[in-house]
């Protein structure tokens, strides 16, 4: 009886919570238009990216687009259909400058022209999303068998967040956890074209990824740098996390989310044990946080931080995990991500449709001494809960 009821305050939470979606995202649609958004300003108001020091190259630029596409999907409208194209044919300008793109191709071109391609047959998008998978594929580090993360713009780089370690690394030799989630771009392509080549990096890239990205506990580093001359592994920095050997929670919804998805593109079963074992890690810890993540857990207790995007994130990820095991053993799956999804609403959602925005408390990084990227909006925190929701009413577009 408890299961019962348990299931039908859900489905009242999960009918509630869609229907204010829909009202939040068409008035945030008509508002925002083909502007692309990140974070809300001192007012509250999205900004459009090339008004802030990010730029249209910004890793958190498909997220809009996705949104709309998403919105698209479940509802038929075509003014979400109209918006998206416009933002994609503002991002295309990055196509023409490969220097712009890195390893985040996936994030701004799976969910921006692919999606389109998919819910469109637009053969423009088609194009777009192709070129973007070339980019993405020409980053492999052929004797480290991985696919580098940034670009040499970035220069050498202070590769952990803890001011107590300074050791530098080459750019050239880093890899990181959230590139799982760019390299299913590379199986679209392989699958579109026919190529085995994309997939085969894909597939190189996320064994690289597991070797020595995630740990035997479920815990996952951050960075990896290797020699990028020889492939030699030479550490793991901590990256966005506390420091050193810690676990910054939005890594580990990337690797939960990104090894599913793997799994799902492959049927490598090595993959899905990975995501099962990060997600039971991420499960565990935000059991004893009230269904919240801290932005890393295995930060000091004081201060006290949280961040809401690493839920949505862990949310869409369990919800790929529950696709794919027995009808006895999905409950965990579904049964944790609507605890995550439901304490997000209560702590962190906001409906007004005259605000920019949904979920806030999203933090971008645990050192962050000015507190600008502390517990405010970020624009994927809204894409995953979004897609979380719409998972669950079996209305989402499939976009990875």
């Amino acid at each position: 009886m408890g299961e019962k009821l348990a299931k039908c305050s859900n489905q009242d939470w999960l009918d509630n919570v869609y229907d204010k979606i829909l009202a939040k995202m068409k008035a945030e649609c008509i508002r925002v238009g083909s502007n692309i958004p990140y974070t809300t300003d001192k007012d509250g108001k999205y900004q459009d990216i090339e008004q802030t020091q990010w730029g249209i190259g910004f890793w958190t630029n498909g997220f809009w687009p996705g949104m709309l596409w998403q919105m698209y999907k479940a509802t038929g409208d075509d003014v979400y259909k109209n918006t998206a194209q416009d933002v994609e044919k503002r991002l295309e300008v990055l196509l023409k400058n490969p220097e712009t793109i890195d390893h985040d191709a996936g994030f701004l071109f799976l969910l921006s022209a692919v999606a389109d391609y998919r819910l469109t047959n637009d053969k423009e998008a088609r194009r777009r999303g192709l070129l973007a998978a070339s980019l993405l594929a020409s980053r492999y580090n052929l004797d480290g068998k991985f696919i580098r993360a940034w670009p040499d713009a970035m220069g050498e780089m202070n590769m952990i967040s803890n001011d107590n370690d300074k050791r530098k690394g080459d750019i050239r030799g880093v890899m990181i956890i959230d590139c799982m989630m760019n390299i299913p771009l590379l199986y679209w392509a392989s699958d579109e074209t026919g190529d085995p080549r994309f997939k085969k990096i894909a597939i190189s890239h996320a064994k690289t990824a597991q070797q020595y990205i995630t740990r035997p506990d479920g815990s996952c580093n951050h960075i990896v740098v290797f020699d990028p001359e020889t492939g030699e592994y030479l550490n793991n920095p901590g990256g966005q996390g506390y420091e050193q050997g810690s676990s910054w929670s939005r890594g580990q919804s990337w690797a939960v989310y990104g090894f599913a998805l793997s799994y799902r593109h492959t049927g490598d079963s090595s993959f899905l044990d990975t995501a099962k074992r990060v997600a039971h890690y991420c499960i565990a810890n935000m059991a004893v946080c009230d269904w919240l993540p801290l932005v890393d857990y295995r930060q000091p207790d004081n201060p006290l931080k949280y961040d809401s995007t690493a839920a949505a994130i862990t949310a869409c990820g369990l919800l790929e995990i529950a696709e794919y095991v027995g009808e006895l053993e999905k409950r965990i799956y579904i049964q944790s991500a609507y605890k995550i999804l439901r304490a997000c609403d209560e702590k962190f959602c906001n409906w007004d449709s005259e605000a920019d925005s949904i979920v806030n408390g999203g933090t971008f990084f645990y050192h962050d001494p000015t507190g600008e990227n502390t517990e405010v909006p970020i624009i994927y925190g809204d894409y995953y809960f979004i897609e979380a929701v719409l998972r669950l009413k079996d209305k989402s577009a499939f976009l990875w």
